[in-house]
């Protein structure tokens, strides 16, 4: 029995291990090239704002967050700075209207 609860604990130690996602700020100019060149060429106008590279499961991603003027978009690319999808964008809220004046 003792050496079945070792392993369980074991097992479980692992997975936590193996699920922990880690993130670290990057700075543009130590994204990978391939990256910079896909902005430069995609997003023209767009300035990097920030960038984060994402491990998970041990599998490296890059976040980055790009903006012209007020317009961001973020995009994600995998650690050989392949394009492989934008973050949809959180949904604005609208504007509430002031409640009419009562008489």
């Amino acid at each position: 029995m003792k050496k079945l609860l070792l392993l369980m604990t074991l097992i479980m130690a692992v997975l936590v291990v193996n699920a922990q996602i880690t993130k670290t700020p990057v700075k543009a100019a130590d994204l990978p090239k391939a990256i910079t060149e896909n902005i430069t060429k995609n997003y023209a106008g767009y300035m990097v704002h920030d960038a984060t590279k994402v491990t998970e499961n041990n599998v490296v991603t890059y976040d980055v967050k790009i903006m012209k003027g007020t317009a961001s978009e973020t995009l994600v690319y995998d650690k050989d700075g392949k394009f492989l999808r934008k973050m949809p964008q959180a949904a604005a809220k609208p504007a509430e209207k002031p409640a009419p004046a009562k008489k």
